[in-house]
């Protein structure tokens, strides 16, 4: 797929980032990840984000991330694009688009760098440098220590043709406003805040036409109808659903710190489509919370 393949596509739907199974000892778990694999590819997600924050890029070797993208691509078939994650430093970036593009991925999220801060020239240069280590298109993930800003972009496009989505983790209304009127249909925009329908509605009337879904795992057919709802600007439908379901999930979402993700992979439990635990320094819900969640998955599904 070209970079405005990839670009296209991903603006065209929702889009889902499955979990990374794990065995009891946390090991990686290929079986297991690929049945729920199948799962979201029957919902026809427009994209889907391999081994991304909730699938635990942070957790995984460089050899496991490769194995899943590589399982992916081939499960795939090219059906929907495949996009995998890229990051740490810039070397290791490089070195892991690298492998994406050999392993048949079609695109690639590129996260923050590790630990360090940086002046948006560095950033500027670290994304650069990893735009050109591929043929593939690249989305850039404005988070934590990644703060991507508009007055960045308009050079880094130009340099970089391969350079086709702004995915944002902020949450600055006025950051994305900024982006959005400074590049126009040049990226696709695409939100990733954990529990990305929380802001879907409003992001929406800011030109951001799509976003990844965490809860697409253990609740396809539900993320596909609200989305769907979000799109026609159905305001009792995205509401009711926001009172109803999405408000108390964030709420256990929010006991802890990580639970963003654990959270899913509790949801996955609930549903019978288990896929392990998490790997730290995530932790697991409490067995209290996973039958919370289970009472309240249990009115959506």
């Amino acid at each position: 797929m070209t970079p405005e393949e990839l670009k296209a596509a991903i603006g065209g739907g929702l889009l889902s980032f499955p979990v990374t199974a794990f065995d009891a000892r946390l090991e990686l778990d290929e079986a297991r990840y690929a049945r729920n694999f199948e799962v979201v590819l029957e919902h026809a997600p427009a994209g889907i984000f391999v081994a991304g924050g909730t699938g635990e890029f942070f957790s995984l070797t460089p050899q496991e991330v490769q194995r899943l993208v590589r399982r992916s691509a081939d499960m795939a078939q090219a059906r929907v694009p495949v996009i995998a994650p890229v990051g740490m430093g810039t070397r290791l970036a490089c070195e892991l688009a690298s492998q994406a593009e050999q392993s048949g991925a079609d695109g690639l999220l590129l996260f923050p760098p590790y630990l360090t801060e940086s002046d948006p020239a560095g950033l500027a240069l670290h994304i650069e440098q990893v735009c050109a280590a591929t043929r593939l298109g690249v989305i850039v993930y404005s988070r934590g220590n990644a703060r991507v800003g508009a007055e960045c972009l308009p050079a880094l496009a130009e340099r970089c043709p391969n350079l086709i989505g702004y995915k944002d983790g902020i949450g600055d209304i006025e950051l994305m406003t900024r982006v959005y009127t400074t590049m126009g249909d040049r990226l696709t925009y695409v939100g990733g805040l954990p529990t990305a329908e929380t802001f879907a509605l409003p992001y929406l009337e800011m030109g951001v036409t799509t976003y990844s879904s965490a809860i697409f795992n253990f609740l396809p057919k539900w993320a596909k109808e609200f989305y769907a709802a979000v799109l026609r600007r159905d305001h009792a439908h995205v509401y009711r659903e926001m009172r109803e379901f999405v408000m108390p999930y964030t709420a256990l979402r929010n006991r802890r710190r990580g639970y963003a993700v654990s959270i899913v992979k509790a949801g996955m439990r609930v549903v019978g489509r288990d896929a392990g635990g998490v790997r730290p320094p995530l932790t697991d819900l409490e067995a209290a919370e996973v039958e919370q969640l289970r009472a309240l998955v249990g009115t959506r599904s």
